[in-house]
């Protein structure tokens, strides 16, 4: 059974910038977790310092591999750590039925990266059903995260919100999956409306994430553009 902090939604391991005495090597690792959980560390080239981290969410289906195929070339050239967890399900817990195991999950794994390496800033992105999950944790926990980056979302449902992360979203215009009426406009309306920072980019294409899309949100997260 999930803590029930993660039945809200609260995760509570906090990264730090401290240096382990033994920091990971460039690469992409696994995140020793236990039977039954996945999760992957991506490691950028370099010195071992303090680096932002993004916790990245596949979409339906996918698995904590996919998510670093989508993000983990830009990342790396950005000098972004990655965390990526597989669902235990077919997809995450909130749009299976309500938070729990996968909010378990991720805590257990950023609780081993602050043991591994040093962080300094974190963000929370996904696509499609993982982009709805990180703005629904993103919003819950944003004395955590500075950033959410949500690459076509469904919806967001935040438990409670804490903070104010700033927020980047994107939706295809012809998007047949998640239609961006009701979906990416809609999300954008609504966060504006409660008062966060968005930034919000439609483009000419389907329910798909580009490198340049990528590029786009981890470079308004560093405040390169």
């Amino acid at each position: 059974m999930a803590p029930a902090r993660a039945a809200e939604g609260r995760l509570e391991s906090r990264p730090s910038a401290r240096s382990p005495s033994l920091p990971l090597p460039a690469g992409v690792h696994e995140v020793p977790l236990g039977a039954g959980s996945d999760a992957l560390l991506a490691v950028p080239p370099g010195e071992p310092v303090a680096r932002p981290l993004l916790v990245f969410c596949h979409g339906a289906g996918g698995t904590a591999g996919s998510a670093l195929r989508t993000v983990g070339e830009v990342a790396a050239d950005r000098g972004v750590l990655v965390l990526a967890t597989s669902s235990t399900a077919s997809t995450w817990d909130l749009i299976a039925g309500g938070l729990g195991q996968d909010v378990a999950v991720l805590d257990a794994a950023l609780a081993e990266v602050s043991a591994r390496v040093p962080v300094a800033g974190l963000a929370v992105g996904g696509f499609s059903d993982g982009a709805s999950y990180a703005l629904s944790l993103g919003l819950a926990n944003g004395d955590l995260f500075d950033a959410v980056l949500a690459f076509s979302p469904g919806f967001m449902a935040p438990p409670s919100a804490r903070g104010r992360p700033r927020v980047w979203l994107c939706h295809g215009r012809q998007d047949r999956v998640l239609p961006v009426e009701r979906c990416g406009r809609r999300v954008a309306g609504h966060l504006r409306g409660a008062g966060y920072d968005v930034t919000y980019e439609e483009f000419d294409g389907g329910h798909a994430v580009t490198p340049a899309l990528v590029r786009a949100a981890v470079d308004t997260w560093l405040g390169e553009t």
